[in-house]
C-alpha cells in the first residue's frame, strides 16, 4: 500500500527555491548536498537572480519550470516564503520543505507567518515540514535534502557499513537528529531514514514515526523529541509500532524545566511533569534512552541481534579482569552469567592453556586465540541451550592483526540464532571495525551502555502489548449532578464514583445526632467515622477521624469530638455531616489515582497506598484506559509487588480485584475526562485473594 508520504520522502522531482551558487552558504550546499548523493531525480533550483546553477537551468519563479514537482526545498528569507509556499500551492507541488527560520520560535509577527503556512497546508492539501527545519536523508533513495555536512561525501571514502537492517531517525532537532546518523554511520549502522521535523507547523514527529513503522527497508526507530504536538497521529503510530514488533528508541528532552503541578491529590503532585510521556512510553514498549551514545549503541545491538529466547549471557573474553567486568556489568543491569555445565566447561578447556577460565566468564586467553579457541567458543556457545546471548570482551586496537577469520566469523553471526555483542575495551581500529563489519559485527567501546542494550534486548523480547481497555466494563452514565459544587468532599465523591458503577463501602452520612442510632445499626461494630466538608481536605489534620470504634458509646462520643474539632480547626467551613461505616479489614494499602495530562489527557496511576505514599513514590502511570490485564501488568511493575504476592508468609492478595477496580477508574476518568481533572482512591486496602478490595478514602476533583 502506498503511504501518503511516498513522494515526500522518494521525490522525483525536486525545485530548490533559494538556489544559490555559493556552496559555503546553506542554500548552496542544499544543491551540492543533493548532487553529491547523486539524487537520481530532477532538480529545478529556483531563484530570479541567476540564468544557471551548477549546470542547471535556473528559474525565477517555481510558476515558471512547467512540470510536476513532488518536492520544494525552501530556503529564502522568511518574509518571502508565504508567497512562495502559495505559488507552490497554486501549480501543484505535492509536499514543501521550509529550512528558513524566524516563525514560530521567534512570537509575534513571526508566529502569525507560520499560522499562515498551517492555513496553506489545510487549503492545497500541500504537505509541509518545517518551518526552522534541517531538512531530511532518504538514504535508500539518495535524498540528501539538508544542509547538514553529515550527509557530505568524501572523494574516495568508502563508508563503513556492517548491518543490512537499516534505522530511521525522526527528530525535532535537525542537529542531534543528523549527530545521531552521524554517530549510527560511524559504527557501521546503516541508515534509512533521518528527518528533521523542525516547527511542525503541518508534519510532525507523530506522521513521521507512522512512516518509518510501515516502511519495508527501517528496522528500527529512533525518536528525539522535546514534546508531541500530533499526539493522535503518534498514538495510532506508537501502537502500529508495537503490533508489528518494530523497536522504538526515544529519548525525550525537557525533563527538568516545567514548574511543580499545582494539584489537590497525591497523584497528580507525584507526577513529574514528564510522567505522561513515560507512561505513553511504556505502554507502547518504547525504549527510552537520555544518552546520545547508549541510544546509538541499543540501536546497534538491535540492528545486528535476534531477540534473546532469555536473560542467561555467556561472557567470552582473552582478558580475565576485561571479562569480571564485562559479567559485572550485565549483572548489574539484571542479566544473568550463569556457570556452564561441565560437559562445556571440558570443551571449551581443550582450547586454551590450563590457566584460562571456563566457568562465564569465560577466559579463553591470548594464546588460546592464536589456536582457534575464541572462534570455537563462539561456536558452541552460539547453539548452546545453556546461554540465551554472547558477550565477547576483547582488544580490537591493532591497525593489522584480527583475531576472526571472515569465513568462520560470518556465518555464525548470520545465522542469528542468538545475540553475539562484540564489545573492545581498547579503543577500536578502523581496520578491527572494518574487518568484523564484513561478517556483519558492530564493534561497540561502551561497556555500560553495552550492558543496558543488551538489557533492552531482553526486555523487548518479553513485550506484549496489553489488549485495549473494553469501555464495557464500566457503563457511560450521567454524572452531572455530582459535579455542581466547586470541590468535592469524600462523601460526594464516593456518591459519584457508586452511581458510576463502583462498588463502595455501606456507608451512611450522619447530618444530625438522631440519626446515629440508625447509623451504627447498619455499620455495625467495629465502625470507622470521619467528618465531611467540601473545605477540609484533609481530615486527619484537623482531627476529622475516628476508627476502631467499638461501642454505642464511643460512637456518639466520638460524633460530639469530630464537630468540635472540625469548629475548632475550621470554623469557616461549612460542615455536611459525619460519615459512619464499618471498619475494613485489614490488607495491603494500595493508591489508584487519575490524572490530566495537557499532552495525553487522562492518566492512571497505581502505586503503595496510605500514609507512606509520597514518601516512597512508588507508583507506576499509563495512559487511561486501561484493560484489567495492563493494570495487572502495572502492579507486576511495582517495586512492592511482593507484598501482593504473599510476601513472607501472608495470604496473597485479590489482585484480579485490584485490577479490575483500575480498570473501572481508568474508564471512568477516560469517559468524563471534560468534566474530571483527578481521581484519588487512597487507600485501597487488598484482601486475601478471593476476597476483593475497600476502598477507604477517595477524592473527585472536578476540572474548573
Amino acid at each position: 500500500m502506498p503511504h501518503p508520504l511516498d513522494s515526500f520522502f522518494a521525490p522525483k522531482s525536486i525545485a530548490l527555491i533559494g538556489a544559490s551558487r555559493d556552496i559555503e552558504k546553506i542554500p548552496g550546499r542544499l544543491l551540492s548536498m543533493l548532487r553529491k548523493n547523486e539524487y537520481p531525480g530532477n532538480i529545478y533550483p529556483i531563484n530570479p537572480n541567476y540564468p544557471d546553477i551548477d549546470g542547471l537551468k535556473c528559474y525565477a519563479s517555481i510558476v515558471d519550470v512547467g512540470v510536476p514537482i513532488d518536492l520544494a526545498i525552501v530556503i529564502i528569507p522568511a518574509r518571502a516564503v508565504v508567497g512562495a509556499l502559495e505559488q507552490c500551492a497554486a501549480v501543484g507541488v505535492k509536499n514543501a520543505v521550509i529550512i528558513s527560520s524566524g516563525f514560530a520560535e521567534e512570537g509575534g509577527y513571526s508566529a502569525a507567518m507560520q499560522d499562515q503556512i498551517v492555513a496553506i497546508a489545510k487549503r492545497s492539501g500541500m504537505r509541509i515540514s518545517g518551518p526552522n527545519a534541517e531538512g531530511f536523508l532518504s538514504e535508500v533513495q539518495k535524498v540528501a535534502a539538508t544542509f547538514s555536512p553529515t550527509v557530505d561525501v568524501k572523494p574516495g571514502h568508502v563508508p563503513l557499513v556492517a548491518t543490512t537492517r537499516r534505522i530511521a531517525i525522526v527528530a525535532q532537532s535537525g542537529g542531534i537528529g543528523f549527530a545521531i546518523k552521524h554517530r549510527a554511520k560511524a559504527l557501521g549502522v546503516a541508515v534509512s531514514y533521518c528527518v528533521s521535523a523542525g516547527n511542525e507547523s503541518d508534519l510532525g514527529a507523530g506522521e513521521f514515526l507512522d512512516y518509518m513503522v510501515q516502511d519495508a527497508s527501517t528496522d528500527v526507530i529512533l525518536l528525539f523529541i522535546e514534546g508531541i504536538r500530533d499526539v493522535d497521529k503518534f498514538l495510532v503510530a506508537a501502537r502500529r509500532a508495537a503490533e508489528v514488533g518494530k523497536p522504538v528508541i526515544v529519548t525525550k528532552v525537557g525533563r527538568s524545566g516545567a514548574g511543580e503541578r499545582a494539584a489537590a491529590s497525591h497523584t497528580a503532585s507525584m507526577a513529574g511533569w514528564s510522567a505522561a510521556y513515560d507512561a505513553v512510553f511504556a505502554k507502547y514498549g518504547f525504549i527510552v534512552s537520555n544518552d546520545l551514545d547508549e541510544a546509538v549503541t541499543i540501536a546497534a545491538v538491535l540492528t545486528t541481534s535476534p531477540l534473546p529466547k532469555g536473560d542467561r549471557v555467556a561472557v567470552l573474553t582473552v582478558s580475565g579482569g576485561a571479562g569480571i567486568w564485562g559479567a559485572d556489568t550485565v549483572s548489574m543491569q539484571g542479566l544473568r552469567v550463569p556457570e556452564l555445565s561441565p560437559a562445556i566447561q571440558n570443551q571449551i578447556k581443550q582450547w586454551m592453556p590450563s590457566y584460562g577460565a571456563a566457568g562465564n566468564p569465560i577466559d579463553v586467553t591470548a594464546q588460546g586465540v592464536s589456536s582457534g579457541g575464541l572462534q570455537k567458543t563462539i561456536d558452541l556457545l552460539d547453539t548452546s541451550d545453556e546461554v540465551d546471548a554472547i558477550l565477547v570482551v576483547l582488544s580490537l586496537s591493532s591497525e593489522v592483526r584480527m583475531w576472526f577469520k571472515e569465513a568462520e566469523l560470518k556465518p555464525v553471526i548470520s545465522a542469528q540464532n542468538k545475540p553475539i555483542v562484540f564489545y573492545s575495551y581498547t579503543l577500536p581500529s578502523l581496520f578491527a571495525r572494518t574487518e568484523l563489519a564484513k561478517s556483519g559485527v558492530v564493534v561497540l567501546s561502551g561497556l555500560t551502555h553495552v550492558g543496558v542494550a543488551m538489557r533492552r534486548l531482553v526486555e523487548v523480547a518479553n513485550f506484549k502489548l496489553a489488549p485495549p481497555a473494553g469501555r464495557a466494563t464500566l457503563p457511560l452514565r450521567d454524572l452531572s449532578a455530582h459535579l455542581q459544587s466547586a470541590t468535592l468532599s469524600e462523601f460526594d465523591s464516593k456518591a459519584l464514583l457508586r452511581d458510576a458503577g463502583i462498588a463502595m463501602p455501606d456507608e451512611m452520612l450522619v447530618t444530625a445526632r438522631d440519626e446515629l442510632d440508625a447509623a451504627v445499626a447498619r455499620a455495625g461494630f467495629p465502625l470507622v467515622m470521619k467528618i465531611q466538608s467540601r473545605d477540609i481536605q484533609h481530615k486527619s489534620e484537623v482531627g476529622g477521624v475516628r476508627v476502631n470504634i467499638t461501642t454505642k458509646g464511643e460512637a456518639f462520643m466520638a460524633y460530639g469530638a469530630l464537630l468540635d474539632n472540625a469548629r475548632k480547626h475550621r470554623p469557616d467551613a461549612a460542615i455536611q455531616g459525619v460519615l459512619v461505616g464499618p471498619m475494613a479489614k485489614k490488607g495491603v494499602e494500595i493508591i489508584v489515582g487519575t490524572l490530566t495530562d495537557k499532552t495525553f489527557g487522562p492518566l492512571i496511576m497505581v502505586g503503595l497506598g496510605g500514609i507512606t505514599t509520597e514518601l516512597f513514590r512508588d507508583v507506576i502511570y499509563r495512559p487511561a484506559p486501561v484493560s484489567a490485564e495492563e493494570a495487572s501488568a502495572m502492579l507486576g511493575a511495582l517495586k512492592a509487588a511482593p507484598l501482593l504476592d504473599g510476601f513472607r508468609g501472608a495470604a496473597k492478595a485479590d489482585v484480579a480485584a485490584l485490577s479490575r477496580l483500575i480498570s473501572e477508574v481508568s474508564v471512568l476518568a477516560a469517559q468524563h475526562a471534560e468534566r474530571i481533572a483527578e481521581i484519588e482512591i487512597n487507600p485501597v486496602l487488598v484482601h486475601a485473594e478471593g476476597l476483593g478490595v475497600t476502598i477507604v478514602d477517595a477524592l473527585v476533583v472536578r476540572k474548573v
